[in-house]
């Protein structure tokens, strides 16, 4: 077989893959603007409970991201992908539980759905890293960013379908019917990867997580700033949208969505090409235009254009960055790097909700987006200065 041959099957194998994600991560994607009206308008709990149901979900990703590093680098990423689809459906069945009528209406059934969205995290954190360091030893170093890219198109190719497929079950099903189907999605995509052969971890020491956050944590923090925008239309674009009076709020993540998925498909190969810190530095100026969009916006369609270029910044930040963090540990620990690396960004999924509910509550939801936008500077001097520090190395060198 010509090696032509054996990179189209490796991308069909791939590509079969990410759509397998895709239909997990709606499990993930459909709740996430279900549970913030779930939690403001039947349970009756306010922004700051809403936020926080949504954004608890992050805090067990954030703690149990190097342990899924660990496993995916030394059982192979399809173990801890597994893994993580069958957290992922037994935290929708507990989210579902939480429905039930015994628990009725308040503080119980909030608290059972606490525990769902914890269990949903720690399923994400398995998943993703699963799923990236799986697809990326299949298909080389040489192709990291692809597989970064690739992967995310399917991850936020659910946002753009989950977020009005979400909102519509909800209304039609209530949030238990919305929950009974989310855990079915998983086994579905379970069953899809299940004859797909693991592909081999490689051999090493086997450095502490600490170790390897101390290579990476620039470019982590940059992602982590990236996912400030992202974490605060997730979880506040349908109570901004209901604030204004304005119809439409679903249609709000898929613009995202749209934007983000066309970019990753026809920008996908940038990093690998060109660098990740130049793809990075003009990611964030688009997303900064997108949340002063969203900040300023007079009309609905101002929002839905700020959404979209929201989307089309957020998009590449992640592989660009990811692959500058992979490219400075060994093969062994890429497992690892991508743990700590996605961390930062959940810190600011995590941090964000309960952050942009207070906030919401004291200066108006539109305010949100003037924190994402200000973040979003931020990582634009950060990456900045990484460009440059990129260059001078460079430099040296050749000198």
């Amino acid at each position: 077989m010509t090696n032509v041959q054996t990179n189209s099957s490796s991308l069909r194998t791939l590509v079969w893959m990410t759509l397998a994600l895709f239909l997990a991560y709606l499990s993930v994607a459909m709740s996430m603007p279900a549970v913030t009206l779930h939690v403001s308008q039947t349970l009756g709990l306010g922004n700051v409970a809403s936020g926080l149901g949504v954004g608890i979900a992050f805090l067990s990703t954030i703690l149990s991201r190097g342990w899924a590093g660990r496993l995916a680098d030394e059982r192979g990423g399809k173990f801890a992908m597994f893994r993580g689809l069958v957290l992922y459906a037994a935290a929708s069945l507990l989210c579902w539980a939480s429905s039930l009528p015994m628990l009725g209406h308040g503080v119980g059934a909030y608290l059972v759905l606490l525990v769902g969205r914890l269990v949903l995290g720690l399923g994400e954190s398995f998943a993703l890293v699963g799923m990236l360091s799986w697809a990326m030893a299949a298909m080389g170093p040489a192709r990291s960013g692809q597989v970064m890219a690739l992967v995310g198109t399917g991850m936020y190719g659910a946002f753009a379908v989950g977020g009005p497929l979400g909102l519509w079950l909800l209304e039609r099903l209530g949030f238990a019917g919305l929950m009974a189907g989310s855990i079915a999605l998983p086994l579905v995509s379970g069953a899809m990867l299940w004859s797909i052969a693991p592909a081999m971890s490689a051999q090493g020491r086997r450095a502490p997580f600490s170790d390897v956050l101390g290579l990476i944590w620039k470019q982590g923090a940059v992602v982590g700033l990236q996912g400030v925008g992202f974490a605060a239309l997730g979880a506040f674009f349908p109570l901004y949208f209901l604030a204004h009076g304005w119809q439409g709020a679903g249609y709000g993540l898929t613009c995202f969505g749209l934007g983000f998925v066309l970019v990753r498909l026809l920008a996908g190969r940038l990093p690998d090409r060109i660098g990740g810190t130049r793809v990075a530095l003009v990611s964030l100026a688009i997303e900064a235009v997108g949340q002063a969009l969203l900040w300023l916006a007079p009309h609905p369609v101002v929002a839905m254009v700020g959404a979209l270029l929201t989307g089309m910044g957020c998009s590449m930040v992640f592989p660009a960055m990811g692959l500058e963090a992979v490219k400075r540990v060994p093969a062994h620990l890429r497992g690892t790097a991508i743990g700590g690396f996605a961390a930062f960004q959940d810190l600011a999924y995590g941090v964000t909700g309960p952050m942009a509910g207070l906030i919401a509550d004291h200066y108006g939801h539109p305010s949100v987006f003037l924190v994402g936008l200000i973040a979003t500077v931020v990582g634009i001097g950060m990456t900045w200065r990484l460009a440059r520090v990129s260059r001078a190395g460079r430099a040296s060198t050749l000198a």
